[in-house]
């Protein structure tokens, strides 16, 4: 190899923002990815306006479509500048990051506002910030920035990464902020195991996670309402036992079915859902938005949606699998973990998979810190993948 491959490229090279800024190379992007995640968005904004267009039907939950523009435009920018940060800047500030994501989780419980008995946000007058949002961002990149040059071969190459995750997952459930903290362990488990852990102790941990859920329920370690959920969750798969408590303990969870179920194959047509105009369904431009859009577009229209989704993940460890750059390969690999934890997870409570627990559609739902986090995670994705970084790490010309 020649000592001039080794050299810095002059045009990344200079003062101010030029150190950590720079260009990506268009010949490399991903242009794919990006038009399948403006697609999944541009879907979202359509049925999220109609959902928005029936508010003279019924005055309850008034869903502002105009508000969530606003909140698409403060997000656009922090797309363009993940899109544009250098991956070496971004690994040598990787622990600056975390700790300010972290910082802001911390102080929620000092400073943060109420809302339907949690305490999750920061009023920062002009937007409502949800901390527990960016964070997921920020254990993505300590993870991969610990992980770099840890393959996890002794016991003790465990404890920092999983200390990590354990600290803000702790602060996350004290909001309380179940859904969160949920994401949080597959992006965990699944960045471990892409940086080398053994497929047998990634499955140790996931049966003990399992194990400690299973006694957080049997113990009352939870909260009451949680636990209520739970025992909603279990009963309803009789069908006797669901329609008996729709008025009570199992009115989402009703819902939700009856909104699936009155789509059949094709949909009862945009903004046409009983979901949509007589807002029976709780949440239903965030939490419950897929069961909106199975209602309105049917099973063809909403399996089409969920199969771009899956698409649009799968590119993502592909374009992750071609990186050379460990850093940058397990940051990406995070990010694309991270989009399918949330559908799996979101399709699974809509569905009566998974108990009821509150969490978008990244790039559907409504939220101004779920659409701030995804947009600067594709800008994120886009960027490292599309950034030439020469690197010496020891596994930097394998293929996984």
């Amino acid at each position: 190899m020649k000592l001039s491959h080794l050299r810095r490229d002059p045009s990344a090279v200079g003062r101010g923002s030029g150190r950590w800024l720079r260009s990506p190379r268009w010949r490399e992007f991903d242009w794919h990815v990006l038009a399948i995640a403006l697609l999944i968005f541009a879907i979202g904004l359509l049925f999220i306006q109609a959902i928005s267009g029936d508010e003279h039907i019924s005055g309850r939950q008034k869903v502002d479509f105009r508000g969530h523009l606003k909140k698409v435009i403060v997000a656009l920018p922090c797309f363009l500048f993940a899109l544009y940060l250098r991956p070496r800047w971004l690994r040598r500030n990787a622990w600056l990051l975390y700790g300010l994501c972290f910082t802001l989780v911390a102080l929620v419980p000092f400073i943060g506002v109420e809302r339907n008995n949690a305490r999750r946000w920061i009023d920062l007058s002009f937007y409502d910030l949800q901390p527990s949002e960016l964070v997921k961002l920020g254990v993505i990149l300590i993870l991969a920035r610990v992980l770099q040059s840890n393959r996890l071969r002794r016991l003790s190459d465990w404890k920092l990464p999983v200390a990590l995750v354990l600290l803000p997952i702790l602060f996350i459930l004290k909001q309380p902020d179940l859904g969160t903290a949920m994401t949080l362990v597959p992006i965990t488990l699944g960045m471990l195991y892409l940086a080398g852990a053994r497929a047998r102790t990634i499955m140790k941990l996931v049966f003990a996670s399992a194990l400690l859920g299973v006694c957080a329920y049997q113990f009352q370690w939870i909260e009451g309402y949680q636990a209520e959920r739970i025992d909603t969750w279990l009963s309803s798969y009789e069908a006797e036992e669901l329609i008996e408590n729709k008025h009570g303990a199992a009115f989402h969870a009703y819902q939700a079915r009856t909104a699936i179920g009155n789509g059949y194959y094709f949909g009862k047509g945009l903004g046409e859902g009983v979901a949509t105009r007589v807002r029976s369904l709780p949440e239903l431009d965030s939490d419950s938005v897929l069961a909106v859009i199975l209602e309105e577009a049917g099973l063809v229209g909403g399996g089409a949606l969920l199969l771009a989704y899956a698409l649009f993940i799968a590119l993502i460890f592909i374009s992750a699998s071609e990186m050379r750059d460990r850093f940058a390969r397990l940051v990406v690999g995070g990010i694309g973990l991270s989009f399918a934890a949330h559908l799996f997870i979101h399709c699974g409570v809509n569905l009566g998979l998974l108990p009821m627990t509150g969490l978008p559609l990244p790039l559907v739902s409504t939220g101004g810190t779920s659409l701030l986090m995804s947009l600067t995670a594709i800008g994120l994705a886009l960027g490292l993948s599309s950034h030439y970084e020469r690197t010496l790490d020891e596994d930097s010309f394998k293929r996984y």
